[in-house]
């Protein structure tokens, strides 16, 4: 049969379970669908294509998955710097009530997709305001985006929806959807529990299991927030939503740097999963998240970037690169592996988003995301360990292709469904009439 894709040569880093490396290997790919993974041999015979990829002297592997971010904060990267999350959070929520509209975000989002498929992310869960717009953005692209309504009660939303209006345009946006597709499913974002009450909370969460919706929250970022909220309710982020019921497999928590054991055995009893940011829990002097405790729990945990405010990048590979470093740090080099930091940017991190039968690895019968990694140079040489290169050595720049449902957004480095100069010029644009208009400034 003929087919629409083929990426054959190089080496094939399937990350299924057993670990499969296909040398000289191939991926067969037609409808949006991996059909199989083999000897490149064996499948160019089997399989005529009417498009190809020579992977020769690369190494082929699932797309990353971004598992927490907020993409259309590339219009701020740089201006919040070197400041304690609270800092932050105080100047970017009055910066984006006076920047952001949907055209706005949708600039943003353009910029951030662009960056993505350079770095070889295929797919992001995306928490901000007008998702409505950055969906639009993915689909023109052909990029993979999760998202969907955010709550967030605090003065002035940028999006100029009270909450009391919240929940009747989420089920709106809900209905609309109809059902989840393969590669993806409905999203609701309730903020926190220090920008939501438990009520709110409740109410959000009930929302979503009604449509059977991944809920993605914030919870134990740092110990002011821990405190904040155990101040207010007399219960920490984590023991407060245990405690109300909202904790299950359909939600996923972003950071959870500041965890108690019994926090944690409540996470691996009731099937929650984590998103990672290591970078951003660094910079914003959050601390470490534990990991290595969440991971012998049982706890399925994938890497996320956050924003590029707090990060100044969305490179999951950077990720990969601190998830594998900086557990080491209390002096047990075996912490976090390489190939278990590979894994939580792909495998892990489809199965956080409940999508793990469809993304994250190259496996017949699932989607085809996939990227392919330049070996050609110096510092990838000689590739003993695939793993080892990934999270080791490799960076974004070494992605050379990037392959989202089939479809080929990245070749030989050049995109093919985003005009980049026109997204960065538009970008530029906004953040030169924002200066001018003294917004966005210390």
């Amino acid at each position: 049969m003929s087919i629409d894709l083929l990426v054959r040569g190089g080496d094939v880093l399937t990350v299924d379970d057993a670990g499969t490396v296909v040398h000289d290997g191939a991926v067969a790919v037609h409808e949006g669908e991996i059909l199989a993974v083999g000897p490149a041999r064996d499948l160019a015979a089997r399989y005529p294509a009417d498009e190809e990829i020579d992977a020769t002297g690369c190494l082929v592997l699932p797309g990353l998955i971004n598992a927490h971010t907020h993409l259309a904060m590339t219009l701020l990267r740089g201006r919040a710097d070197d400041v304690t999350l609270q800092g932050f959070l105080e100047r970017v929520l009055t910066w984006e009530s006076a920047l952001l509209a949907p055209d706005s975000v949708a600039a943003a989002v353009r910029l951030a997709v662009a960056e993505s498929v350079r770095a070889g992310v295929t797919s992001a869960l995306d928490m901000y305001w007008f998702h409505e717009a950055a969906e639009t953005v993915a689909r023109e692209t052909g990029w993979r985006l999760h998202t969907g309504p955010t709550f967030m009660d605090v003065p002035d939303p940028a999006d100029g929806i009270a909450y009391g209006e919240r929940l009747a345009w989420a089920r709106r946006d809900l209905q609309a959807r109809g059902p989840a597709g393969p590669g993806r499913r409905p999203v609701l974002f309730a903020h926190s529990a220090y920008t939501l009450t438990p009520w709110q909370l409740t109410e959000v969460f009930s929302l979503a299991r009604e449509f059977g919706a991944l809920i993605h929250t914030h919870a134990a970022e740092n110990a002011t927030e821990v405190a904040t909220v155990e101040e207010r309710y007399g219960k920490r982020p984590v023991e407060l939503l245990d405690s109300l019921g909202l904790l299950g497999p359909d939600v996923l928590l972003a950071h959870t740097v500041d965890l108690t054991g019994p926090e944690i055995a409540a996470l691996a009893r009731t099937g929650t999963s984590v998103a990672h940011c290591p970078v951003s829990n660094l910079k914003l002097g959050c601390g470490i998240a534990p990991v290595p405790r969440l991971l012998d729990a049982g706890v399925t945990v994938g890497l996320g970037t956050d924003g590029a405010v707090s990060s100044n990048t969305l490179d999951v590979l950077g990720a990969v690169r601190q998830a594998a470093l900086v557990h080491k740090a209390g002096g047990d080099p075996t912490a976090v592996g390489a190939e278990e930091a590979v894994r939580m940017a792909t495998v892990e991190g489809a199965r956080a988003l409940g999508l793990g039968g469809h993304l994250g690895s190259l496996e017949a019968g699932k989607r085809a995301d996939l990227i392919v990694l330049d070996l050609r140079a110096p510092h990838l040489q000689p590739p003993h360990d695939p793993w080892s290169t990934v999270a080791y050595a490799a960076h974004a720049a070494d992605v050379r292709d990037t392959v989202v449902d089939g479809r080929v957004l990245m070749r030989d480095r050049v995109l093919t469904t985003i005009d980049e100069a026109a997204a960065l010029a538009d970008v530029a644009r906004r953040v030169a009439r924002g200066v001018a208009q003294g917004v966005a400034q210390d």
